[in-house]
């Protein structure tokens, strides 16, 4: 059965110092603990918070980064049907996985096998490589592997342990000593990182509240509010450019938070949308401040591009939010439900203002909007 964790650069490996290095090199497999735990290890288990030292229905799995953050120092344990594994991924599902597995061979030996899985196929068996002070154990129905690695983390799209990464433990029969199709599926998502949660509402507010707020207002207060100043200004004019400016600060502080905690390229659609976004983001102010006079012959220009360019940046804004949330969304969808209802209302709001502009109408969708935008900031910060 496969369950699922989720380690983050929020959750960092703590180093120690030369004599627990010794202690845990010497230390046996059947003496795996959930001590320490959160403090110089990072662990998972299955049921939450079991201790295979106490429980042996207890699977468990912890890692340490060693003195020197060139080795990793892994434990998994669990009960006996033939083997236990781990592995890491770039998302929820098998494949593209560097796995580990602790496997009963058909000499009645215990040992450890890397393995990389392509798909949700058998994984293909790897060179050990560099995994060294291996321990290995069968006792009362208990299967145990604790070994050392230098062994770089490496998927597609990233490596290196430094990276965030979701954390597969399986287990599941095997047939003399190969391992076969693992049985059931649990799934269990801990806590995002801070950061990736606090550019993701930015995002949401940007591309769902205020952006849509300043599209509205340019699209239909426009005419409602026809003579109305503020500031010498028409005031349609002075609420667009205040809500899509503060658009499109959100956005570029979104950007600069999620890239500034990763450092990195995470591979896969979502941070591709999220580069297009900020690109044409940027565009879209600096267009409006080079655009000709209302009486100009060229204005029609200025008028259709500055119009395309909003309608390109909310939908890949739309599909780079259903990317993120489908990164942390739980097993029933939850998340993505509520954006599907959250973008439904919109469009069902846009197609009757096109048909009745009314400013009654107006704040009934921002009512709405509200609601949803709140559900799923909720959402977000559960996870």
């Amino acid at each position: 059965q496969w369950f699922v964790s989720y380690l983050s650069n929020s959750l960092q490996f703590v180093h120690v110092n030369g004599d627990f290095l010794f202690l845990c090199v010497q230390k046996s497999a059947g003496s795996i603990s959930s001590a320490d735990c959160g403090v110089t290890k990072v662990c998972f288990s299955q049921p939450s918070n079991c201790d295979p030292a106490v429980s042996s229905n207890c699977y468990f799995m912890s890692a340490m980064m060693l003195a020197g953050g060139e080795a990793v120092h892994f434990e998994m344990t669990g009960p006996y049907e033939g083997y236990i594994a781990f592995g890491f991924s770039d998302d929820q599902r098998m494949g593209n996985d560097d796995i580990y597995v602790c496997v009963m061979k058909s000499n009645g030996q215990v040992e450890v096998e890397h393995m990389y899985s392509t798909g949700r196929s058998k994984p293909q068996v790897l060179p050990l490589g560099n995994v060294y002070n291996t321990t290995t154990s069968l006792q009362n129905s208990v299967i145990s592997c604790v070994f050392t690695t230098t062994n770089t983390i490496s998927i597609e799209g990233t490596s290196g342990f430094n990276q965030s990464y979701y954390l597969l433990f399986s287990y599941g029969p095997s047939n003399n000593g190969s391992i076969t199709f693992h049985v059931g599926t649990f799934t269990k998502v801990e806590r995002i990182s801070i950061f990736n949660c606090v550019s993701g509402s930015l995002m949401l507010i940007a591309w769902m509240t205020t952006g849509s707020l300043g599209m509205m207002v340019a699209r239909y207060l426009k005419k409602m509010a026809k003579g109305k100043k503020m500031c010498d200004k028409d005031l349609w004019f002075v609420v667009h450019v205040g809500v899509m400016c503060l658009t499109v600060a959100a956005t570029i502080t979104a950007f600069i938070l999620v890239f500034v905690h990763t450092q990195d390229w995470s591979g896969g659609a979502h941070p591709v949308l999220g580069c297009l976004v900020m690109i044409l983001s940027l565009i879209q102010p600096i267009g409006a401040l080079l655009r000709c006079g209302p009486q100009h012959h060229l204005r029609y220009l200025f008028n259709w591009t500055h119009f395309l360019n909003a309608v390109v940046i909310k939908s890949i804004a739309v599909a780079a939010i259903f990317t993120g949330l489908d990164r942390i969304d739980s097993d029933d969808g939850w998340l993505m439900k509520v954006m599907g209802g959250f973008f439904a209302w919109e469009v069902l709001f846009i197609i009757i203002l096109e048909v009745k502009g009314d400013s009654c109408l107006i704040a009934v969708y921002l009512l709405g909007n509200l609601c949803f935008l709140v559900a799923l900031l909720v959402g977000i910060g559960e996870k």
